[in-house]
C-alpha cells in the first residue's frame, strides 16, 4: 500500500480544500489508509519536508505533479485551489500497482 504525506503550513489556504480532495480520492478508491499529516513549521517536523510548498501531497515520497521540493516555504498553487480528486486517483492507483519482475514472463 502507499504512504501518503500531507505537508503543510497552517495559514495557507488550500490545505482543507488539499485534505478533502485527498480523503475523497481514498474513498473513491476504497482504501482506508493513514494520512501523515507534517507540519513544516513544527520544531519536529523532518527537516526534509520543510524545503516544499504548501500543501504538498506525497505518495511514496513522490510530489503529484512530479515536482521537486522548492527549497523554500511558499503557498502551493494548484489550478482550481487544490490537486484534483482524480489526479490524486491516478496517482495513488499507480502508486498501488505491483511493480513487474523482469525475467517473467
Amino acid at each position: 500500500m502507499p504512504k501518503v504525506q500531507l505537508l503543510f503550513f497552517p495559514g495557507c489556504p488550500n490545505v482543507d480544500a488539499t485534505r478533502a480532495a485527498l480523503r475523497e480520492a481514498l474513498a473513491a478508491e476504497n482504501l482506508a489508509l493513514p494520512i501523515e499529516d507534517i507540519d513544516m513549521e513544527d520544531p519536529l517536523a523532518p527537516e526534509w519536508a520543510r524545503g516544499w510548498g504548501s500543501p504538498t501531497i506525497l505518495i511514496d515520497g513522490e510530489d503529484l505533479d512530479n515536482q521537486a521540493a522548492s527549497g523554500a516555504p511558499a503557498c502551493r498553487v494548484y489550478p482550481n485551489g487544490a490537486p484534483s480528486v482524480e489526479v490524486i486517483r491516478a496517482r495513488i492507483v499507480g502508486a498501488s500497482l505491483p511493480t513487474p519482475r523482469r525475467g517473467l514472463q
